[in-house]
């Protein structure tokens, strides 16, 4: 696997809470992700950008223990995700790409189930803020297998959200959300981050990128092409992140093409 990789700026006053450091990832002899350094500070709100196939859901999987990266090393809150994801995974939040809560479990009894796994107390009144605040009241106690795709992404949304972790990873967590809800999950997001939170979010999505994050990273074929604040992506500024995408990514699609002839 060729190196490659993009230093981030140096936040000074900021708690680093994931370090990646030459991270790689080969499945048999296709790279999935080629090696990558990032660094994402407390306070942040992180977003990796690509079209669909281009690594970033292999990437927050290496970041939350999901799987081992072939080459590198991940810090997550500290802790060494590759020797004890376990741990990792018991002390952030995360929404995959295309999870669903149990088919026979009630959105509640998943809630509950995610509740003790966490030791959380309060219970109760934990899960019935979360039901009321996703708007799912009337159907608390119906099987998830019946709930349509947007109810189990809330039901998703809101096991993430209920132990109030310092870090959330999110694989394109608006998937299926009709606008009101995408919209009050945006508004939750941002009010995380403004409270010293931490997000790292997979899309791409760009309008997402535009108003939230504060730093992002382009990626395709798994190599990341660019990252910083939008502004640095900017080559001028008559370029929206449309055009810095359409450029970045469509040359690497034009580098891959001559690669295959």
């Amino acid at each position: 696997m060729a190196e490659a990789g993009i230093e981030l700026f140096d936040a000074a006053d900021r708690e680093l809470l994931v370090r990646v450091t030459d991270v790689g990832k080969r499945f048999g002899d296709f790279v999935a992700l080629h090696p990558l350094n990032v660094k994402v500070y407390s306070g942040e709100f992180f977003g990796v950008f690509g079209p669909n196939g281009a690594g970033k859901s292999t990437f927050i999987k290496l970041l939350t223990g999901q799987l081992k990266p072939t080459i590198g090393q991940v810090e997550v809150l500290g802790i060494d995700v590759i020797k004890e994801p376990q741990m990792v995974k018991a002390n952030i939040g995360i929404v995959p790409e295309s999870e669903s809560p149990p088919s026979y479990l009630t959105p509640v009894e998943f809630l509950q189930f995610v509740a003790r796994l966490r030791g959380l107390d309060d219970t109760e009144n934990r899960i019935n803020y979360w039901i009321d605040w996703f708007g799912m009241t009337d159907k608390r106690d119906t099987m998830c297998k019946d709930l349509s795709k947007g109810q189990r992404q809330k039901v998703m949304l809101a096991s993430a959200f209920i132990h109030e972790p310092r870090v959330l990873f999110l694989d394109e967590p608006f998937a299926n959300l009709d606008p009101i809800y995408q919209r009050k999950c945006r508004t939750h997001l941002l009010d995380i981050v403004a409270d010293g939170g931490t997000i790292f979010m997979c899309s791409h999505v760009l309008e997402v990128a535009e108003r939230l994050c504060t730093r992002l990273a382009v990626i395709d074929h798994g190599r990341v092409l660019a990252a910083g604040t939008i502004s640095e992506l900017k080559s001028d500024s008559d370029e929206n992140l449309e055009d810095v995408f359409i450029r970045l990514v469509g040359h690497s699609i034009d580098e891959s093409a001559s690669e295959e002839e």
